[in-house]
């Protein structure tokens, strides 16, 4: 079985948020395209506008290009840094502001039983990915060069290129180059 599996670019859909104020484009779902439980996506923002709200979703955003801030209803407002990011829940959709203009988010929604976490990082030389139990990893390459090994398996990635990395428990997982990229590791229980 291979444990690499790159996200072709042929999958990947641009949509028009919920109540209209920007556009996202999917990078997957699951484990059904419309009814999922998790949700990966890179959601163009152009202007300050307001999120789509989603009642009964945990979110965890990323600022991609530029700095964002989020301003919610309960008066706290988050500043995140380019590469840093935030936790909420869906229903709470914040007004977004973006200080230094234009910027990029990456987005992971998680229903139910999903469980994850996003790490936005530079990478420099070799790092190591630890492998759980009914759990995955997807990589995104911002910029730069990576490659991602399993075993024997191995995968280049250039700027742009998704991968997801199914690793067993025993399994080692190296991703080796230099530039950016977010990393999810992602396990669902029913």
């Amino acid at each position: 079985m291979n444990r690499l599996r790159p996200v072709p670019v042929a999958s990947l859909r641009t949509e028009t948020w919920a109540n209209g104020a920007g556009t996202t484009t999917v990078i997957a779902s699951g484990p059904h395209e419309t009814n999922w439980q998790w949700r990966l996506s890179i959601a163009d923002i152009a202007q300050a506008c307001t999120f789509s709200a989603y009642p009964g979703t945990r979110r965890q955003i990323v600022a991609l290009d530029a700095p964002l801030h989020l301003h919610f209803s309960d008066g706290r407002n988050v500043e995140l840094l380019r590469l840093s990011g935030a936790h909420f829940e869906g229903a709470d959709a914040p007004n977004a502001s973006l200080p230094e203009g234009a910027t990029r988010a990456f987005n992971m929604m998680l229903r139910g039983g999903a469980h994850g976490e996003v790490i936005a990082r530079p990478l420099n030389g070799s790092m190591w990915l630890p492998v759980r139990e009914q759990s995955c990893w997807f990589a995104h390459l911002l910029a730069g060069r990576a490659d991602v090994r399993v075993d024997d398996g191995r995968e280049a990635l250039e700027p742009t290129d998704s991968i997801w990395i199914d690793a067993l428990p025993g399994e080692r997982v190296r991703i080796e180059g230099a530039g950016e990229l977010v990393l999810v590791q992602l396990a669902v229980t029913h």
